[in-house]
């Protein structure tokens, strides 16, 4: 299992959001490092198929990023994702599993099963805007995971999160990226320094830094704020 990328680009006029990043990605978590407009977003959208690149490819196991069957093995939470306030948890589910073209048996039966595993079966039945910004993450992290992909693309994932919420989904996270391809995208290091395999680092719409924690031979926050001079989110 790979996602192939090779030489990828994105330009807005003369500017490159991103700038010829070639990575291949395997089963495992791989956490994505960098300030606000270092182009980690803009190369997350790429990966899912919602921005065409300017130039280069990627491709799952020989499938572009084009490809209707491609989708079928993706699982995106962006920073913002867009649900129908007046929609239940559960009814917001069971809509997205429709999309993604899951059976209404196998629909309610995964719905129920993700809101217990990020602790929102109690309000299963309330509207979505009754819920707190946590509570719309964690809803967001089960969209997600609807379908079982075999990527899961996750940009700044606990934002709005408590802290305990934070651990139960780092652990979450670490358990299923054993057999898939994670890639966690954030500004809070402690999200990926405990469970990725991997770490990348991005600046100016190009891969910076590209290794493992047993790379690092000091703090990862020290050591990201020597690579890159305090330019950190906060």
């Amino acid at each position: 299992m790979e996602l192939w990328l090779n030489n990828v680009s994105k330009k807005y006029q003369d500017k490159a959001a991103v700038d010829k990043v070639t990575l291949r990605l395997q089963p495992g978590v791989t956490g994505l490092l960098g300030a606000n407009g270092a182009g980690k977003t803009t190369l997350m959208r790429m990966i899912c198929g919602i921005l065409k690149s300017t130039e280069g490819s990627i491709a799952f196991d020989g499938t572009d990023v084009s490809e209707e069957s491609y989708r079928d093995a993706l699982g995106y939470l962006p920073q913002d994702f867009g649900y129908y306030p007046s929609f239940t948890g559960r009814d917001f589910l069971l809509y997205m599993a429709a999309l993604k073209g899951m059976s209404k048996s196998a629909a309610g039966s995964r719905a129920g099963e993700l809101m217990e595993l990020v602790s929102l079966s109690g309000v299963a039945n309330k509207k979505i805007k009754t819920y707190s910004g946590g509570m719309l993450r964690r809803l967001g992290i089960a969209q997600a995971l609807l379908n079982d992909p075999k990527i899961l693309i996750l940009d700044e994932p606990t934002a709005g999160l408590d802290p305990k919420e934070r651990v139960r989904f780092r652990n979450l996270i670490a358990e299923y990226g054993e057999n898939n391809i994670v890639l966690l995208s954030t500004h809070i290091v402690s999200d990926v320094e405990h469970i990725a395999d991997r770490i990348l680092m991005m600046k100016d719409g190009q891969i910076t830094w590209d290794g493992t924690q047993s790379d690092i031979k000091e703090d990862l926050e020290k050591f990201y704020l020597e690579q890159f001079g305090g330019d950190m989110d906060e």
